[in-house]
Parts: C-alpha cells; sequence; structure tokens
C-alpha cells in the first residue's frame, strides 16, 4: 500500500543543502527531478533576492556541472542544476529505495520533504538506511497517499492554497468563468503571470496527492 512521509532533516545532512546555504528569510523549492542519462538534474525555484550568490556557490562546488536560470517570475527564479546525486546521501537513500519526492523545500537551515513510497517496506527500508548513514531525520507526519483527509493541504503551498480557493471562490473554473487570472491577480497583489503559474503548480500538486496517490503501484 502507498505510504508517504513528511519528514525535516538540517541541511548539514545534505550534501546540496550545505551548497546551497539559503540565507535567512529565503528558500528554494524543489520544481521537479528529471533523470538525465544517470545523472538527475533538479529544478528549483530560488525565493531570494538577488538570486546570484546562491548560483555562484554552487557553480563553484565540485559536485555540480552546472547552474542555469531557467525562468524568473517576480521574486522567484527557475535555475536547472546538473549535478551527481550520489554525492548527497538525502537524495541518495530516497532513490535507492524507489521513493517518489512529492515536495522538498529548503529554508531556516533545514530540508523538509514529502516522499511516497510504494509499500511500507521500502518506507522501513529508507529510514533504516538513514540511520545507517547518520542521517537524523524528524518525521512530521506519515500517512497513506489513498487517506486524502490525512494531508488537509494536499502538498499546497501556503500561496498554492490562498491561490487556488481564491480561484475557486471568484469562480475562475467555473463554466462559463466569472474572472481572469489578472482579476485574481489584482486580488493578491501578485502580476497574472505569477497568478497563472500558482494555480498551475496548484493543480499538479493536487493531482499528486490524490489522483497519482490513489493509482495502484504496479499501473
Amino acid at each position: 500500500m502507498v505510504v508517504i512521509i513528511r519528514f525535516r532533516t538540517p541541511v548539514i545532512n545534505s550534501e546540496l543543502g550545505r551548497v546551497l546555504r539559503v540565507q535567512d528569510g529565503a528558500s528554494i523549492e524543489l520544481e521537479t527531478l528529471v533523470p538525465s542519462g544517470e545523472r538527475s538534474i533538479p529544478f528549483f525555484w530560488i525565493h531570494a533576492a538577488p538570486p546570484e550568490p546562491v548560483l555562484d556557490t554552487l557553480r563553484a562546488h565540485d559536485s555540480v556541472d552546472s547552474a542555469e536560470i531557467v525562468d524568473r517570475l517576480d521574486d522567484a527564479t527557475l535555475v536547472a542544476i546538473e549535478w551527481h546525486p550520489e554525492s548527497d546521501t538525502v537524495f541518495q537513500d530516497i532513490q535507492s529505495c524507489d521513493g517518489q519526492i512529492l515536495r522538498a523545500i529548503c529554508r531556516d537551515h533545514h530540508w523538509e520533504f514529502n516522499v511516497r513510497f510504494r509499500k511500507h517496506e521500502d518506507l522501513s527500508t529508507f529510514r533504516r538506511r538513514c540511520e545507517r548513514d547518520g542521517v537524523q531525520i524528524h518525521v512530521v507526519r506519515i500517512y497513506h497517499g489513498t487517506d486524502p483527509n490525512e494531508d488537509p493541504r494536499f502538498g499546497l503551498t501556503d500561496a498554492q492554497w490562498e491561490a487556488l480557493t481564491l480561484a475557486v471562490e471568484r469562480g475562475y473554473y467555473d463554466i462559463p468563468r466569472r474572472c481572469s487570472t489578472a482579476e485574481l491577480a489584482d486580488e493578491l497583489g501578485i502580476s497574472s503571470q505569477a497568478m497563472t503559474e500558482r494555480l498551475r503548480r496548484a493543480v499538479t500538486n493536487l493531482s499528486r496527492h490524490t489522483v497519482l496517490a490513489s493509482q495502484s503501484p504496479d499501473r
């Protein structure tokens, strides 16, 4: 049966976390992790101004081959990082146990992960690996992906929750549509492009924690 663990770990336990060195008030959120041959290329949203110090630190590290800006959106910068995941114990332990990262955000000197495993045995193996490798994890919650009542936010960030709630309340998803993204953006004080991106990411996270989480692992 599918199981999801939400846990926190100090950045000192993650090579990538140590490299990122997120300053106070800033955060870095994993957008997606894309396999590329034998390597994985993560896309991160860097919520820091300016993002250049973070990029310079990444590019100077031995485990990082490249760090390139893909997009900019208000106060966030989307960056693609080509790196060697085997150098990062946390990510390597998740990968070796067939875990799927649903969300990962680095802030306040900690990583917070939401990871889905196909069965309880994989989760148990992951926790044993962390103990073996000296990776300290603080379990926030463990729940079944098929039970949405266990996660009232369904993986949504506060900003995504606010944007999606407002869109539903204002009739953005009604037929015919009763408001535009520009009107929603004005209420939140952000750009229309930022509103569109928040809604897109909200729907993606919502789907991962409901539709995809309820599918059989064999599918």
